[in-house]
């Protein structure tokens, strides 16, 4: 089974190589740890790739698509065609997400994996494991073999982009109502009240807050899913397009490849994808803090710290796509500066030491 055979394939961080790139970050011509997340991220991204000076090559971002039968539970002030319909902008570079793909010099991948009616967009992959979700409000989303079905259209969709040279990869989505069952996520694998957790995702009044909660709290009771095991949560209250997310982060960690999650969507996906395999937490980037207030909670329990701090809440891969600017500047920042050695540059420390005596 792919699934088991990627699990089996996820390894730790390459210590050597975070020694070296730490090592070399530190005697770099500037007071150290003045550049902050940048630094972290530096070295994590040598641990990743095992290379002591990394550097971005080819990037990809993967936009999953699928639909949420919990929107007959009024959850979404949009109507559910507007998944399928917005495609078309996606493939066509005139979206948010098509923008910034192009911005950041990313091949733009779009993958309908559960989308509720037939789609004929040119440029868009049919990986379609079944046309949308049942209600998770009334019993589980989807079967157990369709939630691995769909974990696994992940992992192959990252293997093929991989295996064409894609060395750094950001996560998008799209799907009318997501923030729900993705709020039902984050409230299973945390253990959080709906109250606490559920957001107004694009700007829904009062009344369909208020549906929202009850849905998320109807689909813990009715499905219990098990927090331990993430193939069940995915199953009872997930997605397919969180599904198919969550298999590409699988599928990077097992090919050594970082993955950039976007907002609260693909927060939900990565919760998902630490659940079935605890070491892909290693390749994971968090680039944004969405504005929704659950993402803060998810970002918490990944460890993660998010470079951008600015109220997006858009989805689709936006905030990602901005952030494989900052990594790629990262990067650059430990290979391209030179060391207080090799600019002939007296070491701060040192000249401080030599001024106080």
């Amino acid at each position: 089974m792919l699934l088991q055979e990627t699990i089996q394939k996820i390894g730790g961080l390459n210590e050597a190589a975070m020694h070296q790139a730490q090592e070399r970050m530190d005697n770099l011509i500037k007071p150290p740890g003045s550049l902050g997340e940048l630094e972290r991220m530096a070295v994590k991204m040598a641990g990743i790739t095992g290379n002591p000076r990394p550097r971005v090559g080819k990037r990809t971002v993967i936009v999953m698509a699928g639909d949420h039968g919990v929107l007959a539970e009024g959850v979404s002030a949009a109507a559910q065609e507007v998944t399928a319909q917005m495609l078309s902008a996606f493939t066509g570079g005139v979206s948010g997400i098509g923008v910034l793909a192009r911005h950041a010099g990313a091949n733009l991948v779009v993958v309908d994996i559960g989308v509720a009616g037939e789609v004929n967009v040119p440029g868009v992959l049919n990986r379609k494991v079944r046309p949308g979700t049942a209600n998770i409000a009334a019993g589980p989303a989807m079967t157990k073999d369709e939630a691995v079905a769909a974990l696994e259209v992940g992992i192959a969709v990252a293997e093929a982009e991989i295996e064409q040279g894609s060395t750094l990869i950001a996560l998008g989505d799209m799907g009318i109502g997501n923030t729900t069952p993705s709020s039902a996520i984050l409230a299973a694998c945390g253990g959080f009240d709906a109250e606490e957790i559920t957001g107004r995702g694009t700007l829904i009044n009062d009344e369909v807050l208020e549906n929202k909660k009850r849905a998320v709290t109807r689909s813990l009771a009715v499905n219990k899913p098990d927090r331990a095991d993430g193939v069940d949560v995915l199953a009872k209250v997930g997605g397919l397009e969180i599904g198919g997310l969550a298999g590409v982060i699988l599928g990077c960690a097992a090919k050594r490849i970082p993955v950039l999650a976007d907002g609260f969507i693909t927060g939900a996906a990565a919760l998902i994808a630490v659940a079935i395999a605890p070491a892909c937490q290693n390749y994971l980037f968090a680039t944004h803090l969405s504005a929704e207030p659950g993402h803060r909670m998810m970002l918490e329990m990944l460890g993660l710290t998010p470079v951008l701090l600015a109220g997006m809440r858009l989805g689709e891969g936006t905030g990602a796509a901005l952030a494989m600017h900052t990594v790629e500047g990262a990067c650059r920042v430990l290979d391209e500066m030179l060391t207080f050695q090799e600019a002939g540059v007296t070491d701060m420390e040192e000249d401080k030491l030599l001024r106080d005596n």
